[in-house]
């Protein structure tokens, strides 16, 4: 994706605060989780399997690789990783076909951003094809890039999508702010040394340092995300 402000003139303009706002997607930015939970169950049931509440939390907010490596293992069906991974994909990206919901707060925030200059990426786990299907729902032109999950070689947890996302705004990881639903997606972020601030979804997510934690997008705005490094620091 491309934006018309070019990187460099907005970090002069921005004043005081973050290089850059590095967002997840699933469960930060779109409420998600439950579409993909119902996609993984639709395509397991069509193998003949019915998957426990009780895995739900396991599986929800990780890798694609770890959370159907799981659903496998308790299922013990016979299917690939790479057959269930394009199922699963294919599955959601139609039950998103209209649109997927937004989060709370998720649309004022970035068009806060956009309208500050604030370089921002999405960063997420998800596969390509899945990011640029929901991209239709939150607005393409609202970031000045996208990582997906299936364009770098190790994913969340890992550093390399925050890392890679920073680099390719030009801006140093310190001096990036991630927003993160999940403690996967957090320890990602605090492995690349970004700031973070953490917008629990399903699991619980406490402060620490380095780490803000809020209820909602609706806490966050530009002044909040230049004032972090004051109250971190």
């Amino acid at each position: 994706m491309t934006s018309s402000i070019s990187v460099a003139d907005t970090r002069t303009a921005q004043g005081p605060g973050p290089h850059a706002v590095l967002l997840d997607l699933d469960g930060t930015l779109v409420d998600t989780e439950g579409i993909w939970w119902a996609a993984e169950t639709e395509v397991f049931a069509d193998l003949g399997h019915v998957l426990d509440e009780v895995h739900r939390d396991v599986v929800v907010g990780g890798p694609m690789a770890r959370s159907v490596g799981h659903l496998m293992s308790v299922t013990g069906t016979t299917a690939t990783l790479a057959e269930l991974t394009v199922a699963i994909n294919s599955r959601f990206e139609r039950l998103i076909e209209h649109g997927a919901p937004l989060m709370p707060g998720a649309h004022r925030l970035l068009t806060e951003l956009s309208a500050h200059g604030v370089p921002t990426a999405l960063v997420s786990a998800s596969h390509r094809r899945t990011i640029d299907a929901m991209l239709r729902s939150l607005g393409s032109e609202h970031f000045d890039l996208t990582v997906a999950g299936d364009e770098v070689t190790r994913t969340k947890p890992h550093p390399e999508p925050y890392l890679t996302a920073a680099a390719r705004l030009g801006a140093h990881p310190a001096d990036c702010v991630v927003v993160e639903d999940t403690l996967t997606g957090v320890a990602s972020a605090e492995a690349a040394g970004c700031m973070v601030v953490a917008v629990p979804s399903l699991v619980p997510i406490d402060p620490a340092p380095g780490r803000t934690v809020v209820s909602s997008l609706e806490e966050l705005s530009v002044p909040f995300l230049r004032s972090l490094r004051t109250r971190i620091h």
